[in-house]
């Protein structure tokens, strides 16, 4: 695995995963803008969808296994955790500013 494509939250994440080849990790893809067909093949084996000539980020769930496999593509620039947002209660937040 190349730990320099990785983010700080997905290697952290890593370390928490029990089973490697489940897919239980959403990651942003950061590739080359040109892929070849080799790579794209490689992307859709791994279930990515909508992948296409001139994208060059791309979400998926991934096994830690499929991560590791393309942290050590030449053609991935790097690999970030996907983590949901939360929106923060803005009747709270705004009932402060209210007299």
């Amino acid at each position: 695995m190349n730990y320099q494509k990785l983010d700080a939250a997905l290697a952290t994440a890593l370390n928490d995963v029990q089973n490697l080849e489940e897919p239980s990790l959403a990651v942003f893809i950061h590739t080359e803008s040109v892929l070849d067909s080799a790579a794209t093949a490689i992307l859709e084996s791994f279930g990515v969808s909508g992948v296409s000539s001139g994208k060059d980020i791309f979400t998926a769930t991934l096994s830690p296994n499929a991560i590791s496999q393309l942290s050590e593509e030449p053609w991935v620039k790097y690999l970030k955790r996907s983590q949901q947002l939360r929106l923060l209660n803005q009747r709270k937040n705004l009932g402060s500013f209210i007299t």
